[in-house]
């Protein structure tokens, strides 16, 4: 058995079958040169490949630095490779996620679910995401080459309530300084673009990034391609129907006490994040899920709690698509079409706001509004077919997510992957082994 399973033909016909396995995976038949370089490793053994080593090394073995050497190759690799084509490791840094999902919670995300994408930028320093260690503005990366958007088969596709992670669709253009903070066109909104390019010391450099370089962002997808969404009174409604129950989603609650604080000690009880709560005296605005909201009812000195809501008359103009006609707010929000690939629209001076930045950005089409006409590179345009399916993302903390009720639809091209599970958990307000949650250890993300 030890001689057949050591047999070179046996080596390479189990190493050459997974080869061409991955390869009819990728769909790039250009990689099929690789068998001949498989085939001269283990049978014919012209070429030295692992040229770090040395061929006939005396009494048979390397030397200590070479072995490490050695070790550190086949280790960068085969974590590059799992890391692009089936799992990738994330954290979350934020709060819009929470209950479902916690700031210090460490989680495994799916290539696979979705399909992975290639690579945009393949020239790039592994296990660095877009700039170098200890620096804010030298890229990781090269763009001397640059692929379209490709994605290879996946198990399944994008579905409703899936938790995601994708690229932020604002991130192709960034201010460095405040990058993880606003996004540069929310800047440029409030501070006028002049300024936000010459001011260096508070915006620093603004540099672009392409998509799979941008910042990584986490959110549950409301709506995939080709749903109508509406919120109404903070219910969200897909082709007409409510949003499912999921435990973990936040709203406000307006909660009245008889005078009694609300201590740590409550909030620890609860579950309750001190940065979740406003107020103080005898009247609070906290962020409570189902369940948190229940437990509070039987505290014996609230005398009321009432879900917070903004009326429908109250418009932001910070939400998307930030146009006049849209008088929305996170709570009264829509009605809004999702794209899908495929489908044309009629288009329209009145709802251009919502799909411009698609035709004009994400599809990269010369987009031009002159007089009452549309253009669509040079000619006139009273229909658009769309490239892409697109997504709606929001954050299950309602009232504390920056998510597509801000900056808009979520590209399929920016689709990284599904939540997997959670694999560790700090809790970064406590010391020493508190800090482990140890009951979210490799606990499934739904």
């Amino acid at each position: 058995m030890d001689n057949f399973l050591n047999n070179k033909w046996f080596k390479f016909s189990v190493v050459g079958s997974l080869y061409l396995i991955w390869v009819i995976w990728v769909s790039n038949f250009w990689w099929l040169t690789g068998l001949v370089i498989i085939f001269d490793s283990y049978i014919t053994r012209r070429v030295h490949w692992a040229f770090w080593k040395k061929r006939n090394p005396p009494e048979g073995k390397q030397t200590k630095i070479v072995e490490w050497i050695d070790a550190l190759i086949f280790a960068v690799i085969a974590a590059t490779f799992i890391k692009l084509f089936f799992i990738e490791a994330y954290t979350i840094p934020t709060s819009s996620m929470e209950k479902s999902m916690m700031v210090g919670d460490y989680l495994f995300v799916s290539k696979t679910a979705y399909g992975p994408k290639m690579p945009n930028t393949p020239i790039s320093l592994p296990f660095v995401h877009h700039t170098m260690p200890l620096s804010e503005t030298v890229p990781s990366f090269s763009t001397i080459i640059h692929y379209p958007y490709r994605r290879i088969a996946g198990i399944g596709k994008v579905k409703n309530d899936d938790v995601v992670v994708f690229n932020f669709p604002e991130g192709d253009t960034v201010s460095v300084n405040l990058q993880q903070t606003s996004s540069y066109y929310e800047l440029v909104r409030l501070y006028g673009r002049e300024r936000v390019w010459s001011d260096k010391r508070t915006f620093g450099e603004i540099i672009y990034r392409p998509v799979d370089k941008r910042e990584n962002y986490i959110k549950r997808c409301i709506a995939v391609a080709g749903d109508s969404l509406i919120i109404k009174n903070g219910q969200v409604y897909v082709n007409g129907k409510s949003q499912k129950t999921i435990p973990g989603i936040q709203y406000k609650y307006l909660v009245t006490t008889n005078g009694t604080a609300i201590n740590d000690k409550i909030l620890e009880n609860l579950d309750i994040s001190r940065s979740e709560i406003e107020g103080s005296g005898s009247q609070y605005l906290l962020s409570l899920t189902g369940d948190q909201s229940e437990k509070m009812e039987g505290l014996k000195f609230i005398q009321a709690k009432e879900r917070f809501i903004l009326p429908a008359d109250k418009s932001d103009p910070a939400l998307f698509p930030r146009d006049p006609k849209f008088k929305w707010n996170v709570d009264n929000f829509g009605p809004l079409w999702i794209p899908k690939k495929g489908v044309t629209i009629s288009l329209t001076l009145a709802n251009l706001p919502l799909y411009r930045r698609i035709i004009d950005v994400y599809e990269e089409n010369d987009l031009q509004v002159k007089g009452d006409a549309i253009h669509i590179n040079g000619s006139p345009a009273t229909t658009y077919t769309f490239k892409m399916d697109y997504f709606w993302m929001m954050g299950d903390n309602r009232y504390n997510s920056a998510d597509s009720r801000y900056w808009g639809f979520v590209p399929e091209d920016h689709v990284v992957g599904k939540a997997a599970f959670v694999w560790l958990s700090l809790d970064q307000n406590k010391n020493f082994l508190s800090k482990i949650r140890w009951n979210r250890f490799f606990m499934g993300v739904k």
